[in-house]
């Protein structure tokens, strides 16, 4: 590769080199944003990773993940004083038939996602519910960080 150097003519070439990197980064967008999504919304490049909302109480650190098209037997949820981890395998397929073409696609993939906790919980007292493809968990802080907790009167 020979090296040349660029001069520039006029005023209007000196940006040049700027419009050829926009116009290498609106590629290189566009090639990942390629990989990246399916025609479903699916991630290819790095697997499902479910959707998780956290909230946390005086009591408590409430976790609600949406792992949709799984049963409740696909997932493996393990619960430390500190970290919660999530683990699961999904199956699904779609069928459809048009016009005398059937497409049918298949989605497998395991996952494992661990979110770290606020606080220190009680793992032996979480209660977890699942309905909808929307795991709910309740877990407990523990009576060491419930304590942590002070109301400063400012008066």
């Amino acid at each position: 590769m020979t090296l040349t150097r660029w001069k520039p003519l006029r005023d209007l070439e000196l940006m040049e080199p700027f419009r050829e990197m926009e116009n290498l980064q609106h590629e290189m967008n566009r090639l990942f944003d390629r990989w990246m999504h399916a025609g479903n919304g699916e991630s290819k490049g790095f697997g499902f990773v479910p959707s998780v909302e956290m909230q946390e109480t005086d009591d408590a650190v409430q976790l609600k993940l949406e792992v949709p098209g799984l049963e409740a037997k696909d997932l493996n949820v393990e619960v430390a004083d500190d970290a919660v981890s999530i683990k699961g395998e999904r199956k699904s397929e779609s069928k459809t038939e048009e016009k005398g073409m059937i497409r049918s696609e298949f989605h497998y993939g395991s996952f494992e996602r661990v979110i770290p906790l606020p606080s220190h919980v009680q793992n032996d007292k979480v209660t977890a519910e699942y309905k909808n493809g929307i795991l709910n968990l309740t877990l407990p802080k523990s009576e060491e960080e419930k304590k942590k907790i002070v109301k400063i009167d400012l008066e």
